[in-house]
């Protein structure tokens, strides 16, 4: 991991969970975090773990889903940290959830402006400074929805947000190839998170029984793992040149 000691790093979705995870994870390592996410709270807890860690650390507060918002985190971000290595597009909304006949459409582009458009308005911005260096990582996380899309009923959206981001990476990383910048996708597992948590709290008659009972047990035969370890699948192979590839979680 010496090869990532100095680097700055934008993690999104940085204020809880596994965004949290990796950005402390990665300040351990050396590298300079831009933590982004909406809840200011959140951020500034998550920046203190970073600067623990002995990294620096930048909050930037915002929604990604909002006109400027690539805008806001790379002027902040190269004005205070630097220049951009890694690129680790991690946050998500998994609204609207139960049947897709109930859901509005402007739930359905919210879910593709976070999920989808957020990722590759950021990678647009930072890859120029990436391949003017010939350095650089871009991570898009993803979901195991992609391979049984229809596995759980009333998540349209988010399988359709997932799949298209897949397919964004896979091919930005063929576009790539042989330039030292790398693009991949990372899903990682069942993990604790506050996600998890919103789907169990869902009355089984709005989001679908079936979801709800997924989820319901899935927490209860104690299958999920938590948000650092797969975190630390995740920052382990960062460093690494593969590219056009679908990380999973690992065992510990």
């Amino acid at each position: 991991m010496t090869q990532l000691d100095g680097r700055v790093a934008v993690v999104t979705g940085a204020g809880r969970g596994i965004g949290r995870a990796t950005a402390v994870l990665l300040a351990a390592t050396g590298v300079d975090v831009a933590c982004v996410a909406r809840t200011a709270s959140e951020l500034a807890a998550a920046a203190a773990e970073v600067r623990a860690a002995g990294a620096r650390a930048l909050e930037i507060a915002v929604d990604l889903g909002a006109t400027g918002a690539t805008d806001v985190i790379t002027d902040r971000v190269l004005a205070e940290l630097g220049p951009v290595d890694i690129l680790i597009n991690n946050a998500a909304v998994v609204e609207p959830a139960g049947p897709t006949v109930t859901a509005g459409p402007g739930t359905w582009a919210t879910a593709f402006a976070v999920n989808v458009d957020a990722p590759v308005r950021l990678a647009l911005a930072l890859l120029p400074s990436m391949l003017e260096r010939r350095w650089g990582r871009i991570v898009n996380v993803s979901s195991g929805i992609v391979d049984r899309p229809g596995a759980m009923v009333g998540l349209n959206a988010y399988a359709a947000t997932k799949a298209a981001l897949e397919a964004h990476t896979l091919n930005l990383a063929a576009e790539l190839a042989g330039s030292g910048v790398t693009a991949n996708v990372y899903r990682p597992g069942s993990v604790d998170t506050a996600m998890q948590e919103w789907f169990r709290s869902q009355p089984p008659d709005e989001i679908g029984a079936a979801l709800h009972h997924h989820f319901q047990s899935s927490y209860e035969q104690g299958a999920l793992i938590t948000a650092e370890h797969s975190a630390r699948s995740l920052v382990a192979q960062i460093g690494s040149t593969a590219t056009g590839e679908i990380w999973t979680v690992t065992d510990d």
